[in-house]
């Protein structure tokens, strides 16, 4: 019974393997937060002898816009954002 207690009752933390962003709609204009596990959302990629890390995430917004919005980001090796693309959208810095 302790084994689940433990599994289902976890407090919410936030996790510093976590990279917050936040991107505007180009058709409606709503500001919408994407995220990025850093453990888990990475994929390796080979540049120039250099291990990079790619995701692609297709961020909508509430409800009242279908527009989807097409995010691509490459992280170095210390998983710090290196390049960033959009489609659909601009970057809210």
């Amino acid at each position: 019974m302790d084994f689940f207690k433990k599994l289902f009752s976890g407090s919410a933390k936030p996790s510093s393997s976590l990279f917050t962003f936040t991107v505007k709609c180009n058709r409606c204009g709503e500001a919408i937060e994407g995220h990025v596990n850093l453990s888990n959302d990475l994929s390796a990629e080979y540049e120039d002898d250099r291990e990079v890390f790619f995701v692609r995430k297709v961020l909508m917004g509430s409800g009242h816009c279908f527009q989807q919005i097409e995010v691509e980001m490459k992280f170095d090796a210390n998983k710090q954002l290196i390049e960033k693309e959009i489609l659909g959208g601009k970057f809210v810095e």
